[in-house]
């Protein structure tokens, strides 16, 4: 059984990349350098670093490129995240939230304990909880989360198989010039820095349907139905036809945002999900309780 911390989540994985260090605590000092030597030298201690198969390890562990070890992450006096998720659905199999904008769905950075899963984790009592998919913490919308490790293969192909419909709604500048609907494709990749995606001449991989719900003289509201699921691709499609998505502060170019500052939430909503439950063959239908902030967004 895999170990779990005092929150209810699992540990982090990480297999060892090739490395001229000679134990683990090197490697990872390197290649977390925010996180203080001291500081995993105490995670070392409380073992709370461990093999793959879940042992702890002693401080001296040799470090063997290609291994997998596992770490529980932790955040120092994290800041709260004054925003509520609701639980649309919570079911044997399937558990179904409308999570807000600024609240991570998994930990990262200076997120552990303000994440979506963990709080849900918290809640429902169900260590066992995963999401099946991704939406970034600027964007407010559902994430389905499997509930039970038995079936939770069925709902992830849905995913892989693209048998599973997703519609966006965001606020963004009027296109008076395109005729809707239309469909965007480009290619993406990793640009500079590293967590922001741009488009790149060569074979698309990404695209999205888009049309449009409401005019609103500069400002339109879209509805955004992705084909594809590339990081930061709606965002990135629409700030390519000269739309950038309000508040949006990676593209078409970095802003500086001010640490913690929940006054401009990226327009950006995960509004409606829809798929045949493969447990049931029943269609299945969730649709967002939360609003865009523009004229006309319900």
């Amino acid at each position: 059984m895999t170990m779990r911390d005092a929150e209810g989540l699992a540990p982090s994985r990480l297999q060892l990349p090739p490395g001229p260090w000679a134990t683990v605590l090197d490697g990872l000092c390197h290649r977390f350098p925010a996180i203080a030597r001291e500081v995993w030298i105490d995670r070392f201690a409380r073992g709370l670093v461990q093999a793959a198969n879940g042992t702890a390890l002693p401080l001296d562990a040799p470090y063997r490129v290609g291994a997998e070890i596992r770490y529980f992450r932790e955040v120092v006096d994290e800041a709260p995240i004054p925003f509520a998720e609701t639980v649309l659905h919570a079911g044997a199999h399937l558990v179904v939230a409308d999570k807000p904008h600024f609240l991570p769905v998994t930990p990262a950075g200076g997120h552990v304990r303000e994440t979506l899963l963990a709080r849900l984790v918290r809640r429902l009592g169900n260590p066992d909880l995963v999401p099946l998919h991704r939406i970034d913490r600027d964007t407010a919308g559902l994430v389905l989360f499997s509930a039970n490790i038995a079936t939770r293969d069925a709902y992830q192909s849905l995913f892989r198989q693209r048998r599973i419909h997703k519609r966006y709604e965001a606020i963004a500048p009027a296109l008076p010039a395109l005729a809707f609907p239309l469909v965007h494709a480009s290619r993406l990749e990793a640009g500079e820095p590293f967590f922001r995606m741009c488009e790149v001449d060569g074979v698309a991989n990404s695209q999205t349907r888009i049309d449009v719900l409401s005019r609103h003289g500069a400002t339109w509201t879209y509805a955004l139905e992705p084909v594809t699921g590339r990081k930061h691709q709606l965002r990135v499609h629409m700030a390519a036809l000269g739309a950038p998505i309000r508040n949006d502060r990676l593209y078409p170019q970095l802003t500086a945002a001010a640490t913690n500052d929940f006054t401009r939430p990226l327009q950006l909503l995960a509004r409606e999900l829809r798929f045949v439950d493969p447990l049931t063959g029943a269609e299945r239908v969730f649709v967002s309780r939360l609003s865009l902030q523009g004229e006309g967004v319900a």
